[in-house]
């Protein structure tokens, strides 16, 4: 999640190192080296495999097909960024990497467009998280040579609301209190966001609200523009569910290998730690949010059982 109000370089610095010392001591150092991709072993065994592949392949032109992890924050995207970049075949850029994000959001379209055109990569992985509600201009509105594409990930509600609080504490409560009250259109919160939205933010009363209550409703807010965008039914997105990533890996990789057009290997998956689909832990939310939600969560889980047509092999091999 990106910050509230950091206008100048140095404040920017101060807040990232602050927020990093507070993960580092209520998550551990483990949690934190795996969650930003500290481990030098592990990265240097990444960036040599890329390396072998790409003398391998010295002969391939440049340029790629570039895929846009979106969605909402704390879905699960850590996790399925870890097991694409797995492949030598892609060349990935999260939201912290500069050469394409500035404070977390998408750099001008003719930096993108030059990073994915002389890739040395048949695919060039995304994750604008906070361009989530761009995901159209950035489908049709790049001008690459490769038709891009896009995969939507979502979470439950409750284990998004879950760890949303725990990593970012009461920000998106912060953030909803701001637009209720009128402000904040400039922020990229806001951005897309359609009249329903914005009147059901602007119908509760953020001074009784928790953290729990806005982490919900800011999932519901920025998970139903994948249907205001008309995303729906497009056969270059893929909505992808961290829910069944984590009860049945394989499958769902599968899923994601087969619409981008790559070779399955269990590798992807190595770092996902399977778990019985079982009873999650429900938190206690506003009705009128928990409704809202649950119809969402249905639509959702609809969209993620309905596989997209198959589109022509553009891939960047």
């Amino acid at each position: 999640m990106a910050e509230l109000r950091h206008d100048s370089w140095l404040g920017y610095t101060r807040w990232r190192l602050r927020r990093h010392l507070h993960w580092l001591r209520t998550q551990g150092l483990a949690r934190l080296v795996a969650e930003d991709e500290l481990n030098p072993v592990d990265r240097a065994a990444k960036a040599a495999a890329k390396w072998r592949w790409r003398m391998a392949h010295r002969g391939r032109p440049p340029g790629g097909t570039a895929v846009f992890l979106v969605g909402v924050q704390r879905s699960g995207t850590n996790m399925l960024v870890r097991g694409l970049e797995r492949s030598p075949e892609f060349a990935v850029y999260n939201e912290n990497h500069r050469a394409a994000f500035s404070r977390f959001q998408l750099r001008p379209d003719p930096v993108v467009r030059q990073l994915v055109e002389h890739s040395r990569h048949p695919y060039v992985l995304f994750k604008p998280l906070c361009d989530s509600h761009r995901t159209p201009e950035l489908l049709d509105g790049l001008g690459l040579r490769r038709s891009p594409r896009a995969l939507w990930a979502y979470r439950s509600v409750d284990g998004r609301a879950r760890s949303a609080v725990a990593k970012f504490g009461d920000v998106n409560l912060r953030v909803l209190r701001e637009l209720a009250n009128g402000g904040g259109s400039t922020r990229w919160e806001a951005q897309r966001l359609s009249a329903d939205s914005l009147q059901l933010i602007a119908g509760f009363d953020w001074d009784r609200m928790g953290p729990l209550d806005a982490a919900a409703l800011f999932w519901y807010v920025r998970n139903r523009l994948y249907f205001e965008l008309g995303l729906a039914g497009r056969p270059d997105v893929l909505v992808v569910s961290y829910d069944a990533m984590v009860a049945q890996p394989e499958a769902e990789m599968l899923r994601i290998c087969q619409f981008l057009g790559v070779a399955y290997d269990r590798r992807l998956i190595a770092h996902v730690t399977p778990r019985p689909p079982g009873q999650a832990e429900v938190v206690q939310l506003d009705p009128r949010i928990r409704d809202r939600c649950e119809e969402l969560s249905a639509r959702l889980e609809a969209a993620c059982r309905e596989a997209p047509a198959p589109l022509p092999g553009e891939v960047g091999r």
